[in-house]
């Protein structure tokens, strides 16, 4: 059936559940724009340029994820404003990694205009890396999933 997607909220897979929530790409520009300082229903749209019914839904799958909260507006109008949650705030780490991915692969020489850079001293960021709890650097092919045992120990064999 076409739009139909597949409900992977109790799949064993961390990525897989959280695709399940932010999985389209409306959703993470929303949070983006967030992040950006955009809090009202009309910045967000007029930033996107996304159909009104559209923004609509995903914030409010964005609000029922806990992701965004609503909150009167500052300015005392009768409207809502949407804010980050904490769980939502913590998503800048998937963004950056989406950004600096898509600065290696997605432009061709000279085209990328925009480059990160932190807001305190204006310098570039460093590039994430994954590294083990003991402080070594892991690549692609360094890592697995196992299970976890009752107890938080690790169960026998690999799982992906």
């Amino acid at each position: 059936m076409k739009g139909k997607k597949t409900d992977l909220s109790t799949s064993a897979c961390g990525i897989a559940r959280s695709l399940n929530v932010i999985g389209d790409w409306w959703s993470l520009l929303i949070v983006r724009d967030a992040l950006a300082g955009a809090r009202r229903f009309g910045e967000f749209q007029t930033r996107l340029g996304l159909a009104k019914n559209i923004l609509s839904a995903r914030l409010r799958k964005l609000v029922e994820a806990g992701i965004l909260k609503t909150a009167p507006a500052a300015d005392g109008r009768a409207r809502n404003e949407y804010l980050l949650t904490e769980k939502g705030e913590q998503l800048y780490l998937v963004l950056v990694a989406l950004w600096q991915w898509g600065e290696k692969y997605s432009f061709d020489p000279g085209e990328q205009e925009l480059f990160m850079v932190d807001r305190e001293k204006s310098r570039e960021m460093a590039r994430l890396e994954l590294n083990t709890v003991d402080g070594r650097r892991i690549g692609p092919r360094d890592y697995t999933a196992r299970r976890r045992a009752i107890g938080g120990l690790a169960a026998q064999g690999d799982h992906g």
